[in-house]
This record gives structure tokens, C-alpha cells and sequence, in this order.
């Protein structure tokens, strides 16, 4: 239909961004923000400081990002962290609040972590809350100890957790126990022991990042 010929060729506003399907999952919900922000993936590549084949594995789910580069892509999307989970994607007013039952956030999976994202339905979070299991055994599972602006708040539902750290020994966790800490100092959570351990993960979502990011790249 012409009018929907029209709406594509608008650059969307950040406060409405696309509305993938809440089934496309994560490398849908990345390709459609592309395509609605009128971006190729070179452009994409060059703001979000990754390869462009990176992103192209991305976009057709081929491979599963890491919390670093879905950060990555945020500030090449110039958008939240959040919204990336986001099974819609629209403003909403004050007042709101956001509802998940039980195993129905949306998810996505890493090598490392496995995330359900908690309250997708709420865009413009101030932090992103997310249910986590850890899969990774070892640190060298992340190539070293991965960091990025923000902090961070774990609790342990069950299992047990070893945060390795920049600045400190390793720090053992068990259900009940939790930890917050800056996202700037390198860090990585492993489980210990058989079982995948689960989480509370609490993570920080800065404009301020997406600022200095974009002020980098132009």
C-alpha cells in the first residue's frame, strides 16, 4: 500500500522505534531498528565499533551476541540496552509498571549466559533486569574479563557463582547471596560445580554511554 511505502522511507523517532514480531527474538528485533533507522550495516558497523560480518551473523541469527556487544549495538542503534529485549518496542506513559510471569520474558542465548529479559514490556527502563543462567566454567571461556560503562547488581537464586574481578580475589556466592559492582572494572560471572547456577541480574543502562559513543563516532 502507498502509505506503507511512506512510513518505510520515514527515519522513525527514538521515542518509536520498529515493532518487530515478539517472536523474531533478538537478531530480528536488531535488523528491524536498522532498517526503520535507515542504516546500512557498514553504518551500523562503523557507530557500534564492530564487524560488519558480526552483524550480518547477528541479523540473521547465525550467532548470539554477548552483553558487551548487544552494548555495542545499542549505541550504534541509538538506543537503550533495553530495548534490544524488547518483545514491543513503543512509548509508554507515567504510572506504568511491567508484569512477568514465570518463564515468559523474553529470551536470548550466548555462549556464556543464557538471559530472560524481565519487564520487556516497559521501554525507557532505568535499568534492565534480567533472569540469568551461567553456563561459562572458566574465565578464559570470555577471552578475558570483558567491562563497559555502568554497574551491576547479582543475586543467586541457585548454584553456586565465582565473580572474578579487576580489583579483587574471586568471590564465591551462593543462593541467597548477591554482589554489586561497577561494569567499568573488568568482571565475568562462572558457574562452580555441575549445576548452571541462576541469577537476579540487574544491569545499568547510561544515555550517558550513548552520548560519549556518539560524540566519538560523529
Amino acid at each position: 500500500m502507498p502509505q506503507a511505502k511512506r512510513v518505510e522511507r520515514e527515519r522513525v523517532p527514538r521515542a518509536a522505534p520498529a515493532k518487530p514480531s515478539p517472536q523474531g527474538g533478538l537478531h530480528a528485533i536488531v535488523k528491524a531498528l536498522r532498517t526503520r533507522s535507515g542504516i546500512t550495516l557498514t553504518e551500523l558497523a562503523e557507530r557500534s565499533a564492530l564487524a560488519v560480518s558480526t552483524i550480518s551473523k547477528i541479523e540473521t541469527g547465525q550467532l548470539s551476541p554477548g552483553y558487551e556487544t548487544i552494548q555495542r549495538l545499542a549505541i550504534g542503534l541509538d538506543v537503550e540496552v533495553a530495548e534490544l529485549f524488547q518483545a514491543r518496542v513503543e512509548p509508554v506513559s507515567t504510572g506504568r509498571r511491567g508484569i512477568t510471569r514465570k518463564g515468559q520474558g523474553v529470551r536470548h542465548r550466548s555462549k556464556n549466559y543464557d538471559y530472560e529479559a524481565l519487564a520487556a514490556d516497559v521501554s525507557k527502563k532505568q535499568f534492565l533486569p534480567l533472569f540469568a543462567t551461567i553456563k561459562a566454567r572458566t574465565v578464559e571461556q570470555f577471552g578475558g574479563l570483558p567491562s563497559h560503562e555502568g554497574e551491576e547488581f547479582v543475586f543467586v537464586v541457585s548454584g553456586t557463582v565465582v565473580l572474578h574481578s579487576e580489583h579483587y580475589e574471586p568471590l564465591t556466592l551462593g543462593p541467597g547471596d548477591s554482589a554489586y559492582f561497577d561494569s567499568r572494572a573488568g568482571h565475568a560471572l562462572v558457574s562452580a560445580g555441575d549445576e548452571d547456577a541462576k541469577i537476579v541480574w540487574v544491569c545499568s543502562d547510561r544515555d550517558a554511554l550513548h552520548t560519549a559513543e556518539k560524540a566519538r563516532h560523529g
